[in-house]
Formats: structure tokens, sequence, C-alpha cells
């Protein structure tokens, strides 16, 4: 075999073992989320909770994902990503195991809060991570494979959950301790992986940079052909709020949380909404539609560098929000609209909900991009927190309707912003996409 393909491929099987390392994290955050909606309502009964309690519970790691994201993308633009990228799943493992352990329901929230920040941590740094190694040419499918691993995540949680739960008779807390056993194969893909030439680019360590591009990547000619040496020192976290990216940092913050706010206050607690709109089986209601949302992850992942950014995100958000509707004020609807509805929400949800990995790392600098990404997280989750603490009850109050009417105008909203705002990355290297003197007018061969 030639040297040169030895080379190449030396640079796919490295290329492959971080997008597994990267993929795999964001498998056991959708995993930890899945399980809970699952043993939740067992926990209720068991802990002898009440509403509040069970509120604050589901949206515990929605808070602990808001208070780590930002505060890890600092360190992580501050520190290098290849540290943070391994100290965070090592956390990740001993927070799992400790939810076998817990008596409290103050406990339970304390450890799945800083599950959040594990959690947070990931977003932050596994898609920089990731974006500021791989190549121009099919970013965004790499990228989107983490928001496949995320919801392919959440689907095995939930039959596995499921699985043991009725099946093996097992208690709540050591189904929720699983999530530890496949963050010891991440840990095992993490070690010895290289620090981001790209970071090191903005650290003034260039010889670094090159010498990790030239035996991980294709040397000289992918670092020019990448423009590693284009990438600019900034001002810090103060650009994200600076004029040249204020409507980036808007943007992204707002689509991301009209994203997910209606997705994990439904899934969250998926069998008492289902339960509450008079399906028959709640459970099967629960399990095909994360299944369909696997589904539109891959559609996704597959069509986005076909489709590009902005129509893969526009046109899901207006399909979501008259799925949400027609559910929101025809609540006594057949069976089959109900199902049709929310098979439509789930996949189209998760197609666009790819760019959630993708559009955050795109349109912020190096410098500054960990901190955006966490920024962005946070925000997020300050919707999809709050969502998933009200959601139980509102059913229980204004009415399951009503809360559906009001996740539709959260997609509305964030149709009518990305429509605005959002910029079109889609074949650009990662330093132009990043540009904030003016958009590219054509796409880079």
């Amino acid at each position: 075999m030639s040297g040169g393909a030895e080379a190449a491929r030396g640079e796919r099987g490295f290329l492959r073992r971080l997008t597994l390392a990267t993929a795999w994290g964001e498998g056991l955050d959708g995993y930890d989320l899945g399980v809970l909606s699952v043993v939740l309502p067992l926990i209720a009964t068991s802990m002898h909770i009440s509403p509040l309690w069970a509120g604050l519970i589901g949206a515990s790691s929605l808070i602990g994902i808001f208070l780590g994201s930002p505060i890890v993308g600092y360190l992580t633009d501050r520190f290098g990503r290849r540290r943070l990228f391994l100290i965070d799943i090592v956390a990740f493992v001993i927070l799992g195991l400790l939810q076998g352990v817990v008596t409290e329901p103050w406990q339970l929230f304390v450890v799945r809060l800083l599950l959040g920040v594990a959690i947070g941590a990931e977003y932050a740094i596994g898609a920089a991570m990731l974006a500021e190694f791989a190549p121009t040419r099919g970013r965004g499918r790499r990228l989107s494979k983490l928001l496949v691993f995320w919801y392919g995540g959440y689907l095995v949680s939930v039959v596995a959950a499921y699985a043991l739960v009725d099946l093996a008779g097992w208690s709540w807390r050591w189904v929720l301790v699983t999530s530890a056993v496949p963050a010891l194969v991440v840990l095992a893909l993490r070690i010895g992986l290289p620090e981001s030439p790209r970071w090191l680019m903005h650290q003034g360590r260039v010889d670094e940079a090159r010498a990790i591009v030239d035996r991980h990547l294709g040397g000289e000619a992918h670092f020019h052909g990448e423009e590693y040496g284009l990438e600019k020192p900034g001002a810090g976290w103060r650009d994200l709020f600076a004029p040249g990216l204020r409507r980036r940092t808007i943007f992204v913050c707002t689509f991301w949380a009209c994203l997910v706010a209606p997705y994990f206050a439904i899934f969250t607690f998926a069998p008492q909404v289902f339960a509450a709109l008079q399906l028959a089986d709640p459970r099967a209601g629960t399990i095909a539609a994360n299944g369909i949302a696997a589904v539109g992850a891959v559609v996704g992942m597959l069509t986005i560098e076909r489709m590009g950014r902005r129509r893969q995100l526009i046109g899901p958000f207006w399909i979501m929000a008259a799925a949400l509707l027609v559910v929101g004020v025809w609540t006594h609807a057949p069976a089959l609209v109900i199902v049709v509805c929310f098979a439509l929400f789930s996949f189209f949800n998760a197609l666009s909900g790819n760019l959630t990995a993708v559009y955050p790392i795109e349109v912020f600098p190096t410098d500054v991009r960990s901190t955006g990404v966490g920024i962005a997280s946070a925000f997020s989750r300050i919707g999809a927190a709050i969502g998933t603490f009200l959601l139980p009850v509102g059913i229980s109050t204004i009415g399951i309707g009503a809360s559906m009417v009001i996740g539709a105008a959260l997609c509305a909203v964030g149709a009518l912003v990305s429509q605005t705002l959002a910029p079109e990355t889609t074949g650009l290297t990662l330093t132009r996409t990043a540009s904030v003197t003016g958009e590219p007018a054509a796409r880079n061969p």
C-alpha cells in the first residue's frame, strides 16, 4: 500500500473515531433524558412526590444544561477542547451511578441537575470539537450524526426502560443507572484524542496545529484548503453581543429554544400526554413517536447537504406548528388524526433538529464557538425547562388543548425568526461560515 493511501486510510480512521466519540456522547444525552420520561411516573409513585416535585425532577437536567452550557463553553474556549471533552464524560459516569443510591426527591433532583451540567458541557464541547476537525465537504452530514445518535439514544432508552421495568422487574433506580454503561465506551474512545488545531491556531500555537493536521488529517493540502491560516482572534465572548455577531446570537438562541421547548415538554411526559388525549396505549404511542423522530433525524442527515440549512429549518417549523395546532384545537379528534399529527411533529422536529448541532457551530468564530453554543444551548433550555415544569400543571389546569396551542405558537415564532435571520452556510469552510463581514454570495466549489 502506498504512503498516500495509508495516510488517507489513517485520516478516515481518525475522523471515524472522533465522530463516534462525539456522537456517542450525544446519544448518551438522549438516553439519559429519554429514560426519565418512562420512569418518572414510577418515581412519583415510589417516592410519593407531588406534581411540583415531579415537574422539578423532570426539568432538573434542563436546568443543569442551562447552568452548565455557557460556563463550560467559556472554559472550553479558554483552556481548550480536549481536556474538558474527557472530564465531562468521567463526570457523566459517576453521576449516572449515583442515581442508584438516592433515597429522597431532593437528592435525585441534585444528581440530575449535575447530570444536566454534564449534558450541557457535551453540547458546548462535542460539536465544536468535531467541526473543527471535519472537512468542509460532508461537514453538515457529520455534525447531523450527533442528533441522529441523540434521537437513537432517546428511542433506545424508552424501549429499554419499558423492557427492564415491565419484563425484568427492575427498579427505576437501576434503570436510570444503565446510562453509565455506554458512557464507559465513550470514555475509552476519547482517551488520547488530540487538541483542536483551530483552537491552537487562535492560541498562536501554529506548529502544534500543523503537526496535528499533518498526523491526523490531510497535511498541508488540508491546512490550506480548509483555510486554517485565515482564523482571526477576536475580543472574546463580548463579540457575541457586538453588532457583527448579535444577529446570529439572537437567531441561534431563538430557533433552538423554539425547536426544543415543545419537544421536551411533550416527550418528557409523553405517557401522560397520550393518556390525556385518550389514546388506547400511551406506551406504544411513546415508542412510536420516538421511533419516527429517529427516522426524521436520519432523513435530515442524508438531505442536509442537498437541501441546505435554511430550507431544512424554516419549512419544518411551519409543519410542526400546524400539527400541534390541529391537536390543540381538535382535542377530541379521532385517534388516527392525533397519531398522524404527532408523527408529523416528531418527524419534522427531528429533521430540523439536526440544525442544532450545525448552525450554532458554523455561525460563530473559533475563539467564541463553544461559548456561543453554550449560551444558545442555555437559552434554549430556559424555554424547555419552563415547558417541562409547567406541562403537567397545564394539563390539569388549562387542559391539553391549550398546552398544544402554546407549542404551536412557539414553532411559528421559530419559523419567522429563521426566515428573517438564518444565513445559508452550506458548502462553505468553517472559517467563512463564521465571517461577520457579510454573507458569502456563493458556495465554494
